[in-house]
């Protein structure tokens, strides 16, 4: 079997749509604008230099959701996808996404960014197999208590859970072959696993190591 797998993030959308999320919601008063900016810029200063505790981010990130509830995140959600999402989407990725579907291969989402942010942007990248960040829902309401269930799809966490998958599917690596794009160091460690690995749109660590070791480097948005 031969899989694709993509990390989200400034790899299949020029964008980090956590950090995103964040700024639209707190323009429409989610969040205290000035502290919770200064948070995140913070936050995603740690995640691009590879220090960031995903446990405390997630925490952070998700506080005005789980407060605000199922019934008006989803609303908000979906004007998310509208103003912001979709015009991001950039033809070139679903031409790649593409490809590899045509190829036959099993095409796989793999990203750090929690499920509720990330599962309607796979569906409108037309990819059904998402592997994010699965938050632990509250017993009595059923809604996220903005803990993280199970091991975060985040650095070794992506091996891992892409290892779940497999087994789940009575699968081992030496049943696949796997390529990997992504723009992140956080993501050396399914980089390294991967059969073939393409440091996509990388950050300057990335760039630098993929030099090193001969791996491809695939410019899939202008500069």
């Amino acid at each position: 079997m031969k899989l694709a797998l993509f990390d989200l993030d400034h790899t299949l959308i020029p964008i980090d749509s956590d950090y995103e999320w964040g700024v639209f919601t707190t323009a429409l008063g989610w969040n205290n604008a000035d502290e919770f900016t200064r948070q995140n810029d913070a936050f995603y200063a740690q995640y691009r230099a590879g220090t960031i505790n995903i446990h405390t981010y997630v925490r952070f990130a998700t506080t005005a959701l789980c407060r605000e509830g199922a019934i008006k995140s989803k609303a908000i959600h979906a004007r998310f996808m509208q103003e912001v999402i979709q015009k991001a989407i950039q033809p070139q990725a679903l031409s790649l996404i593409q490809s590899h579907k045509d190829a036959g291969d099993t095409v796989i989402i793999v990203t750090a960014t929690h499920e509720f942010v990330t599962r309607p942007i796979a569906t409108a990248l037309g990819v059904s197999d998402l592997i994010a960040i699965n938050l632990v829902r509250d017993a009595d309401t059923g809604w996220f208590t903005g803990e993280i269930l199970g091991t975060p799809s985040f650095r070794e966490g992506k091996v891992a859970r892409v290892q779940d998958w497999l087994c789940e599917r009575h699968l081992s690596w030496t049943d696949v072959d796997v390529t990997f794009y992504s723009d992140s160091i956080n993501d050396l460690p399914l980089l390294e696993i991967a059969h073939h690995p393409v440091a996509t749109n990388p950050d300057p660590l990335l760039r630098t190591i993929a030099l090193q070791r001969g791996w491809r480097i695939l410019e899939l948005f202008s500069q």
